[in-house]
């Protein structure tokens, strides 16, 4: 599936493991280890509806103000998900952001 990302310093840290804005992400390495396999995994796919499969990563359909978009768990046990739009019948997702506050950790 082809991956765009909104989020430019997202897409360093997963591309390079660096990026300024995500340097506490960037110095967990089992976290990024799990979010550049949840990468690959997305570019793997065909369509989006695929993820569905993958039990792990929790793909679910948002509610309420994020009506649209849907979720993506990066770790077990960890509240940080990847909040993507599907676009072309599921066959293009965006990246938009890299959410710390799902599920209530308002921290």
């Amino acid at each position: 599936m082809k991956v765009i990302f909104e989020d430019t310093n997202l897409e360093e840290l997963i591309r390079t493991g660096h990026n300024h804005k995500y340097k506490k992400y960037a110095r967990d390495k089992k976290f990024l280890r799990a979010l550049l396999d949840l990468y690959e995994t997305l570019e793997a796919v065909d369509f989006a509806e695929e993820l569905k499969m993958y039990s792990r990563y929790k793909y679910e359909p948002l509610k309420y103000g994020l009506s649209g978009k849907y979720s993506l768990r990066i770790m077990p046990k960890r509240v940080e998900r990847l909040i993507v739009v599907e676009k072309e019948d599921g066959s293009v997702i965006i990246i938009l952001e890299l959410d710390e506050t799902h599920y209530g950790n308002k921290h």
